[in-house]
């Protein structure tokens, strides 16, 4: 049943393809520059040639830098550049499942009820929640035109990761609130990600693991990833913490760290300003997952904790709970729903799937996996370079603290992007927590489940993302 709003789907940093138009005047779509598949995400950097090893003008801003890219479609499969974010799974299965509940791309000879929508994630979330509104606005009336049930019809977004900073942007600064029904935001850096400072101080550089490229200038020019930077305070000062724009971040541009924070404040205060702006929203948020949540600089680099003194948040992976928890509210707070997932996996888990159509349709839908009360912790590395196994760290929380219980049964698969089994393992113990180790994997995108591996096991199965890289540049 779907309700009969429009609703936009919107990807985060890296989740939309890429490309140019012909000099011979073909489309952006006949040439694609950031499209990897599967195994072919080296093929992009070791050429030299990609757009992506180019870094965009100094000062570009809110701007577009006139190159000729343009956002094309969302990132089907998983999707990563290496020490830029982290690896993704990709968006079909949620455009999927809404499709499944009865909204339409295409229309049926109607207006369009979904827009997954692409954006050029190289660009500021300013820029992209402008162009947010040439889009959502026309296909709004469109569906409103048809009247009768679709009269009324306001829109509806669904975000993932630095999607929803694009949203938050066109919602709160561009007038979308005027015809936007509900924010539901998955695994958003409300606050911004640890991860990203990690990423811009240490830099990309040509040999680190597989690089044949040097894409720390390329990432050091992106508004959009200074726009991750956290908010909060989250570097060590002294015996406190303080925030970017307080401190001497080394290796990046003083003015970007600054714009960046702006970003955030502006935010913030248009929402704070907004009472509107808390009953609309909806906090999908990935726990219980190792997640870099402080920074210590020293000498040049920026060396991640997980924790805030003895205190750990958890999260999901790659966003902290603190950075991923907006609107001013508390950790605790009733407006997030938690779910137990890695921020790759969120937009493909299925308890998330379903609450987001409830959230749609107002009527409960029967949440999936009630009865599975152990949780996993997982940590996955994002790349496996050549010579190395895949080594897969986890515990489980009910065998975490007090007396030990029986150890469940565990198991650790790996599935290639087609979902195609190439490994299967039972962990063993080291260092009091469960590894899993894959040798001699074949070269790719590969999803790893951490399961139960017994028939109505009790555990929560959590899923992540890897790549390995192949022998030589193929």
């Amino acid at each position: 049943m779907t309700s009969n709003d429009l609703v936009v789907v919107l990807p985060g940093i890296t989740g939309s393809t890429l490309g140019v138009r012909g000099d011979d005047g073909s489309p952006a779509s006949a040439n694609l520059i950031w499209a990897p598949s599967a195994g072919a995400v080296w093929k992009l950097l070791t050429g030299g040639t990609s757009i992506l090893t180019k870094a965009l003008p100094e000062g570009i801003g809110d701007d577009h830098p006139g190159d000729g890219v343009e956002p094309v479609g969302l990132m089907p499969d998983v999707h990563v550049l290496p020490g830029i974010w982290t690896p993704i799974r990709g968006y079909d299965v949620l455009v999927k499942a809404l499709e499944a509940q009865g909204y339409s791309r295409d229309g049926a000879g109607t207006a369009p009820s979904l827009i997954p929508y692409a954006y050029d994630w190289r660009l500021s979330n300013r820029y992209n929640g402008q162009r947010l509104g040439s889009v959502v606005e026309p296909a709004l009336e469109r569906l409103r035109a048809q009247g009768g049930a679709y009269a009324d019809a306001k829109v509806v977004f669904i975000c993932h990761s630095m999607g929803g900073l694009v949203a938050r942007w066109y919602v709160e600064k561009c007038g979308g609130a005027e015809v936007t029904r509900k924010l539901i935001t998955l695994g958003t850096p409300w606050r911004g990600a640890t991860d990203a400072l990690e990423q811009l101080v240490n830099g990309v550089k040509k040999g680190i693991g597989p690089l044949s490229v040097d894409l720390t200038a390329f990432s050091r020019s992106m508004p959009s990833l200074f726009q991750l930077l956290p908010e909060y305070a989250c570097i060590a000062a002294g015996d406190g913490w303080a925030k970017t724009t307080e401190v001497s971040v080394p290796n990046v541009s003083t003015a970007m760290v600054a714009d960046a924070m702006v970003f955030h404040t502006d935010l913030q205060a248009a929402e704070g300003a907004r009472p509107a702006s808390r009953t609309m929203t909806h906090l999908v948020v990935g726990v219980r997952q190792p997640s870099q949540t402080t920074v210590t600089l020293r000498d040049g680099r920026a060396y991640t904790s997980q924790t805030f003194g003895a205190d750990n948040d958890y999260g999901d992976g790659t966003v902290s709970l603190t950075g991923a928890v907006g609107l001013g509210e508390a950790l605790d707070t009733n407006l997030a729903v938690r779910v137990p997932e890695q921020h790759t996996n969120l937009q493909c888990n299925r308890v998330v799937l379903d609450q987001i159509q409830e959230i749609l349709t107002a009527k409960p839908v029967r949440r999936r996996d009630e009865l599975k009360d152990t949780r996993v912790r997982a940590t996955v590395p994002d790349l496996v370079t050549p010579g190395h196994a895949l080594e897969v760290g986890f515990d489980l929380e009910s065998e975490l603290g007090g007396d030990e219980p029986p150890r469940k049964a565990m198991a650790v698969t790996v599935r290639s992007a087609k979902g195609k089994v190439l490994a299967r393992a039972e962990p063993t113990v080291r260092g009091g927590h469960r590894v899993a180790r894959f040798a001699d994997l074949p070269a790719g995108t590969h999803t790893v489940v951490v399961e139960g591996a017994e028939a109505g096991s009790t555990v929560r199965p959590v899923t992540s993302t890897t790549v390995v890289w192949p022998t030589a540049s193929r």
